[in-house]
């Protein structure tokens, strides 16, 4: 399978075909409303409107798994994304993206492109907080935390993987690269 073929939910609980963003180019991110890199959204709703009209697109999943950093329903989540960022893409079901209930399309895209580090001045702190739950993080492939970022060609090859430490600015240039 590749990332057409999958589906993801939305909050009404219908799926959304991914096939519809054939020859797009998308960024795939596990958002949350309460964590450190929640300003995130600012850059991510800026890489939209500068290439969206140009066939970007953002496939934007709220997930919980981490610390419950996203507690409210998918209606608060939205509500708090437009009026704190006035995102304009529009967001799937709060959905899970590790373990036994993680989206499917999740298990895809870890196998495409693994973990390979954090960056910047949080790396330390990010590895000392994942090093305490899980001794093996860095030779596995799951979400280490809020914001991981995939990024998906035209093709639908799944080019990229930016965890949430690395610059935004790195994830624009990706993003541009492929418009």
């Amino acid at each position: 399978m590749g990332f057409y073929d999958y589906t993801v939910p939305t909050p009404a609980g219908e799926q959304f075909a991914l096939s519809s963003f054939q020859g797009k180019v998308v960024l795939v991110v596990n958002t949350a409303t309460g964590c450190g890199f929640t300003p995130h959204y600012k850059d991510i709703e800026a890489i939209y409107e500068q290439y969206h009209d140009q066939g970007f697109e953002v496939l934007d999943i709220p997930c919980n798994q981490f610390a419950g950093q996203t507690p409210g329903t998918d209606e608060e989540i939205h509500e708090f994304c437009q009026l704190r960022y006035k995102t304009q893409f529009p967001q799937m079901k709060k959905s899970d993206v590790n373990g036994e209930t993680a989206l499917p399309l999740y298990a895809w895209l870890k196998s495409q492109q693994g973990f390979k580090g954090f960056k910047g001045a949080m790396a330390i702190p990010m590895n000392a907080m994942l090093k305490k739950i899980d001794k093996d993080f860095k030779n596995n492939p799951d979400i280490k935390w809020n914001f991981t970022k995939f990024v998906i060609d035209r093709e639908g090859n799944c080019v990229a993987r930016f965890e949430p430490t690395a610059p935004m600015k790195e994830v624009a240039a990706c993003v541009a690269s492929l418009i």
